[in-house]
């Protein structure tokens, strides 16, 4: 009887082992993909078309847009964010007007209207600026640090006078000659482009003194060195500072600067050559034929 029992006990136990199907669908949840689909991707999809549905009315969007600039031009429009006045330090008082006339601004202005970055781009295109800095100080002010470009020489064109600077950039415009008398005289077609070589000329030419008028670019190639009283001293290409010092010697030694001479031709080195005036040069050839004519 107990041998009994215990089989039909046994017969109608439970099997606690999962079925086929069971034991697979618990695999299948503890693969980390299908994990991560129920706990994300299943609520992003149902939220990401609730949204669509949501904003598929216009005038829902609308709006939205509104709150979002409301809010936006709320806070950009505090004071803390307001710009009130420009200041530019560097610049003389016209080139700081031309450049507050080149940045027309509406004071107040919201700093997040400003493009310091393009402002900056504006301000270094201006020709007198050689570099400029943009930026906004604590108290609302547009602060234009300014490195201006210092003129080192006045260029003659067919224009006018221009002032340039040492790598021959145009820095402002002269009504004169006299209005910059500090400044040495250039002139000639490319002539900017070798403001440096000028400046050691005129610094050679410096024993001349006021006699020294300026230089003339020949050709785009060589500099002929004006003197007073129309003297032209004509310089070689290459060298041309050796040539002028040797003029200058000469003038010391010589004197020859300070006679009736038109020009010294110094383009052969090896062959420097003296023109005389014309008049200096009548008066020789007179001497000539009256000496001539008494020895006969």
């Amino acid at each position: 009887m107990r041998a009994l029992r215990r089989k039909k006990t046994a017969a109608g136990r439970a099997d606690p082992a999962p079925s086929r199907w069971s034991w697979r669908l618990q695999r299948l949840m503890l693969t980390p993909g299908i994990r991560l689909t129920l706990r994300a991707g299943i609520p992003f999809c149902i939220t990401l078309a609730a949204g669509t549905w949501y904003l598929a009315d216009e005038g829902r969007r609308g709006a939205i847009e509104q709150t979002v600039a409301e809010a936006r031009a709320a806070i950009q429009s505090r004071p803390e964010f307001m710009v009130n006045l420009m200041a530019v330090d560097g610049a003389k008082d016209e080139l700081a007007t031309y450049i507050r006339e080149s940045l027309p601004l509406d004071f107040p202005i919201s700093s997040f209207d400003l493009d310091l970055t393009a402002m900056r781009a504006t301000v270094t295109e201006i020709s007198a600026v050689k570099s400029a800095s943009v930026r906004i100080r604590p108290g609302g002010v547009l602060q234009i640090d300014v490195e201006q470009r210092k003129a080192v020489a006045l260029w003659r064109t067919e224009d006018g006078l221009a002032l340039v600077d040492e790598n021959g950039i145009y820095v402002a415009g002269a009504t004169s000659r006299h209005a910059r008398p500090d400044l040495p005289l250039i002139a000639g077609e490319g002539a900017n482009e070798h403001v440096k070589e000028a400046l050691d000329l005129i610094q050679a030419g410096a024993p001349l003194g006021d006699r020294l008028r300026g230089l003339v670019r020949m050709g785009a190639r060589r500099w002929d060195v004006v003197l007073d009283r129309n003297q032209r001293i004509l310089l070689p290409a290459q060298e041309p500072q050796r040539a002028l010092e040797r003029v200058i010697a000469l003038e010391g030694a010589q004197d020859i600067l300070t006679r009736d001479v038109a020009r010294v031709d110094m383009r052969l080195a090896r062959r420097p050559t003296v023109q005389m005036t014309n008049e200096a040069a009548e008066e020789r050839m007179a001497q000539q034929a009256a000496f001539r004519a008494k020895n006969k």
